[in-house]
């Protein structure tokens, strides 16, 4: 108790009066239980409790014990200033994922299906059996209510996210769980969300839903979206990918009329094939070409016609081959490392073949 208790005091201290913020939120079990101690001690007349002698009993040998170790540590944070800061955003890092943490317990405790747990931005499906249900998830209000619309209310459900979500690949776990658009996202699902070092597995039975469906738009920014929402999985929900419940939708990029021919095309390949068809190669043939800059500008036919339809959309299933393999590209796409990202782009740049600028 003399070591845990002077140890934390001169961490706060130091942590104080070099303005870490949110010092206070430490505790000694965030110190301690990451910690190996030895103590070495020689008492001429010690005292103990009870008749066991199981415990030492010394108040005012615990009190100098506090003193002299807070003190003596707080000299050397102080003298070791490089590793003593590395050392404080740690242990207010670890402190804060407790408090998370414990606030994810407390909502695994109360009954997800309770409407006022659910994100208010959900659109539920009716069905309550997780047997072929979907949730897709959508950029932004304005694709969110064309795939309401388009969705079948029986068995799809719709969360539209703000923006783009937190990049997880460069946040500390706590600012994770913070994050508005993480917790609607694990909230809806209905299961909790781990740290890669905490070895609790999702608990699928709990999941709402038997697909996760990844709809963004067929550009650049919506492949940037779609790239961090499967980080954030990746890194603390992997289980759902691994048991196959994650799916990238296909919106198209053009829609070619010629009369009353309507044509949807997914890649520019695609589109240079069906002009050939439609205009049989000849010129001054009159074909309508609509490029798609987003899933809003479609209506709700479209949406449900192209990407949403089981009998007509395409899927791709997200797999994991190489878990390593997979946590190296992501820490090179997503991480800080600057010169990784770069050596990334110049290995693949030749492999590009439509660049979106």
């Amino acid at each position: 108790n003399g070591i845990k208790n002077g140890i934390v005091k001169a961490i706060k201290l130091y942590g104080r009066k070099n303005q870490f913020g949110k010092i206070n939120n430490i505790n000694s079990n965030d110190v301690i239980d990451y910690s190996d101690i030895l103590i070495s001690i020689f008492i001429n007349e010690p005292s103990f409790e009870g008749q066991t002698k199981k415990r030492v009993v010394m108040p005012k040998l615990q009190k100098i014990l506090e003193e002299i170790i807070e003190n003596e540590f707080l000299k050397w944070l102080n003298s070791n200033k490089k590793i003593a800061n590395k050392l404080v955003e740690a242990l207010i890092e670890r402190s804060l994922l407790r408090t998370d943490l414990h606030k994810i317990k407390e909502l695994e405790r109360k009954t997800i299906k309770e409407k006022n747990r659910l994100p208010g931005k959900l659109v539920d499906c009716a069905n309550k059996n997780i047997q072929n249900t979907e949730l897709f998830i959508v950029e932004g209000d304005s694709a969110g209510g064309s795939a309401k619309q388009a969705r079948n209310r029986e068995f799809q459900a719709i969360l539209p996210l703000k923006g783009k979500i937190l990049n997880v690949e460069k946040a500390v776990p706590f600012k994770v769980f913070e994050n508005d658009q993480i917790k609607n996202l694990y909230t809806a699902l209905g299961v909790t969300v781990g740290t890669e070092n905490d070895e609790r597995e999702l608990n699928l039975e709990k999941l709402r839903y038997h697909k996760l469906i990844i709809m963004c738009d067929a550009d650049v920014d919506g492949s940037h979206i779609a790239t961090l929402i499967l980080t954030f999985l990746f890194r603390y929900m992997k289980k759902l990918i691994e048991d196959g419940y994650v799916y990238i939708a296909t919106p198209p990029l053009y829609l070619l009329k010629k009369g009353a021919t309507t044509r949807y095309c997914f890649d520019e390949e695609e589109r240079e094939r069906v002009m050939q068809e439609l205009t049989q190669g000849k010129e001054n043939v009159n074909v309508g070409i609509q490029r798609y800059k987003g899933l809003g500008e479609m209506n709700p036919g479209q949406l449900w016609e192209t990407t949403m339809d089981p009998e007509k959309r395409t899927l791709m299933k997200v797999t994991v081959e190489s878990a390593a393999e997979a946590a190296e590209t992501f820490q090179n796409l997503m991480g800080s490392d600057v010169e990784a990202r770069r050596e990334f782009i110049e290995r693949n740049a030749k492999f590009v073949v439509n660049l979106d600028v």
